[in-house]
């Protein structure tokens, strides 16, 4: 009888084991071709500006983009943690944070060919989905809404992930569907977000963006009626920035558009993807009732480089990449394990990158669902050890300062509350708008400017 119960209990666990897949999310890698260790801090990187980089080493430093070591440690500690995966996410922003001026369209193009390369390289049989980032263009953020030559080279560079239906969507507009590993009843969603970016001129006064809105809303439509499960990628995620109150990433129109998208199609998406801030996040959708329906993870950045935008206090980040564990039957989001290295350490003695922390353990969630994401959300606006802990790992554990009572609410709003309107009521709701009276208007132009070089 109890080799017949151990056999059954092997059965069962081999099931369990086989409903569980694991996915990579890699972006921001931000690669600068120009680092390089020197004697004077202020000439080891383009991307640092004016700012010195003092604590340099082969790995990098907190005011540079990345330098090739560290792309390299990325993507080969990528295969050693998990060296099988069933696809890789990878969300764009290849080139660093330098003047239009010092890069070029074959420079932007060479750079996307280098990562796409090491990538290849080191998982050559695993489905990649990339997404185009606001820096994969020249000039920067100002991704067009019809055919180009980057969108075409990218288009080829990119033909051995994207079949050729793909590849037609991703030259006329930068993005695509296909099905999810080939399976029928799962798709992926890639989107060029960069479109409703708020510094992309070339876009500004336009409706509908190479169509993209009514395009995404038929492909949701048709996975409604063929009874599929979604998920959506894309690079500049709508709302809030989490460490700078009442900055936004979409233009207005834009980011209600992308609301009414999701609250319309969320009972088939289960789960979003997204990058752009370099740090650790989360956006809640809620319906009418403010039941929670959707979650859009925001995972941080390979490169360690510190914004600067005005306002925003040492807002660097350690190198950090994500591990998504999800149910192979339904898609839904099961856990989320971020991986890092340290920067200041890994200078120091070698590069090894360690666990973080895994979102269930740490938040005491089920799951990652929408429900289960709710409630750490609630955990970290009413509780100072959760709000910590959110808040130490947001920079992958890089700024360990307390996150005082006005952090509390920036962080809180914008994981909160997508719409614009509502995340000032939020802001209000919590007592802190009041101290903003008279001082956005300020900065305003200041903040335009620093965003041009994100």
């Amino acid at each position: 009888m109890s080799t017949v119960r151990l056999l059954l209990s092997c059965l069962l666990l081999k099931e369990v084991v086989a409903l569980s897949g694991n996915f990579w999310h890699i972006t921001d890698l931000h690669w600068d071709p120009t680092y390089n260790l020197t004697d004077n801090p202020e000439l080891v990187c383009a991307s640092s500006g004016t700012r010195p980089a003092a604590s340099a080493g082969k790995f990098g430093d907190y005011a540079c983009d990345s330098p090739w070591l560290l792309i390299n440690s990325s993507v080969y500690a990528m295969k050693d943690i998990l060296p099988d995966p069933d696809f890789i996410l990878w969300t764009g922003d290849d080139t660093p944070h330098v003047p239009n001026e010092d890069l070029g369209e074959e420079a932007v193009l060479h750079i996307i060919s280098s990562l796409t390369h090491i990538i290849n390289q080191v998982f050559p049989n695993t489905k990649v989905y990339p997404a185009l980032g606001n820096h994969d263009y020249h000039p920067k953020s100002q991704l067009p809404a019809g055919p180009n030559y980057i969108y075409n080279q990218t288009a080829e560079m990119w033909q051995g992930w994207l079949d050729p239906e793909s590849r037609g969507t991703f030259k006329k507009g930068g993005y695509y569907t296909e099905k999810l590993l080939n399976r029928t009843g799962f798709r992926m969603l890639v989107l060029n977000t960069n479109l409703y970016y708020d510094q992309n001129k070339a876009t500004q006064d336009m409706d509908d963006p190479a169509g993209q809105f009514s395009w995404a809303d038929q492909v949701l439509t048709e996975a409604a009626n063929n009874k599929e499960k979604v998920y959506i990628i894309g690079h500049v995620p709508p709302g809030f920035f989490e460490k700078k109150r009442n900055k936004p990433w979409f233009m207005p129109s834009f980011n209600k558009l992308y609301l009414d998208l999701i609250q319309k199609h969320h009972s088939v998406i289960l789960g979003q993807f997204f990058g752009h801030h370099h740090t650790d996040s989360f956006r809640m959708f809620y319906n009418s009732e403010g039941s929670p329906i959707s979650t859009m993870f925001l995972s941080p950045g390979v490169t360690p480089w510190k914004t600067s935008l005005p306002g925003v206090v040492d807002g660097a980040n350690n190198p950090g990449i994500r591990v998504f564990e999800y149910d192979t039957q339904t898609l839904l989001v099961k856990d989320v394990v971020t991986h890092y290295l340290n920067l200041t350490r890994a200078n120091a003695a070698r590069g090894r990158w360690e666990k973080e922390y895994r979102l269930t353990e740490s938040f005491r969630v089920p799951d990652a669902s929408p429900a289960s994401m709710h409630q750490a959300l609630e955990r970290i606006a009413s509780s100072r050890c959760y709000l910590q802990k959110y808040y130490e790992f947001n920079s992958v554990s890089y700024d360990l300062t307390e996150c005082n009572s006005d952090c509390r609410v920036d962080h809180v709003c914008a994981a909160r509350e997508v719409d614009f309107d509502r995340y000032e009521h939020c802001l209000e709701k919590e007592g802190a708008a009041a101290i903003y009276g008279g001082f956005l208007p300020v900065l305003s132009m200041a903040v335009s400017l620093a965003f041009a070089n994100w």
